[in-house]
């Protein structure tokens, strides 16, 4: 509300009355202005939809490494590393080098192999519940859902279980063959191979930007599992089962080993393999950005 004289109705009252009636007789009249119209709210809409949170999976407990998990890498290293002395010892007694380090090389073809057939195995028959192997059953149907999983492992967690075998069987082996190089060689690359095989598994499902420039050296030298070479096992139809460098995987699906295998289980035990299959939940691949 405003007060607004109007000037013209205060001159003329002014000149019809007498100086001593001028504030009497005045008059003021008011005008109203109208209020400043109030702007037009809007309803606020709160999203109501609830935010799920991807779980962090470098802080997954089991994906961490424990202390037993370090003392059984360790105690596989240390068989490992035993058996490559005692080669090394008995190279120097005896004067021989050749065959010890002909008899290494055939170990590192050997673990190739064996790790494509024993990967074979625990990705079409078994589960957690098979006795021995039940666990890595298990990691390895988790693997073919997951694969980038592997990454966020860490290494004493990944080779536990085979740095124990290792140990069980290289231990006794040792003891018996110790003062035979050419035994020790061989067993002592192979058993070495194999133990680090889930490393090198880890490592072809990498990114090369952060590997270590050594491991992204090896594997474009194919020495050690590439994950160009890898990719071939997590599309259809499945193949490429060795994880140490991959150099028997042309021979064996050229030559059919795997289908020959799955036959001869299908037709002995009845079992018929994962890989028949069509891809159902067992063998789905979900992306990283998509976590379970």
């Amino acid at each position: 509300m405003s007060i607004l004289p109007q000037h013209h109705h205060l001159q003329h009252a002014a000149a019809t009355t007498g100086h001593h009636h001028h504030h009497r007789n005045r008059r003021v009249y008011c005008t109203a202005t109208p209020p400043n119209t109030r702007p037009k709210l809007q309803k606020l809409v709160a999203n109501t939809t609830p935010v799920i949170t991807q779980p962090k999976l470098d802080v997954d407990p089991s994906l961490k490494s424990t202390w037993l998990h370090r003392a059984w890498l360790a105690t596989g290293s240390t068989t490992v590393v035993l058996s490559l002395a005692n080669s090394i010892i008995g190279s120097i007694d005896s004067h021989i080098w050749l065959e010890p380090i002909l008899s290494g090389f055939a170990g590192y073809l050997f673990s190739d192999l064996a790790t494509g057939i024993y990967h074979w195995g625990i990705d079409n028959y078994g589960d957690a519940s098979t006795p021995l192997i039940g666990a890595q059953c298990d990691m390895a149907l988790g693997h073919h859902k997951w694969p980038w999983k592997i990454t966020k492992r860490q290494v004493a967690n990944n080779l536990h279980l085979l740095a124990g075998g290792v140990t069980f069987t290289m231990l006794p082996i040792n003891l018996i063959y110790h003062h035979q190089p050419v035994v020790m060689g061989f067993l002592g690359v192979a058993s070495g191979c194999v133990m680090f095989s889930q490393q090198f598994h880890a490592w072809a499902h990498g990114t090369k930007s952060k590997l270590p420039p050594i491991v992204v050296a090896l594997q474009d030298a194919g020495v050690l599992l590439s994950p160009s070479h890898h990719v071939g096992h997590h599309t259809p139809p499945y193949k490429n089962y060795c994880i140490v460098s991959g150099v028997w995987d042309r021979f064996l699906d050229k030559h059919m080993v795997y289908e020959a295998l799955e036959m001869a289980v299908f037709h002995k035990f009845g079992l018929r393999p994962r890989s028949w299959s069509e891809p159902d939940n067992d063998c789905m691949v979900e992306a990283e950005a998509s976590p379970p």
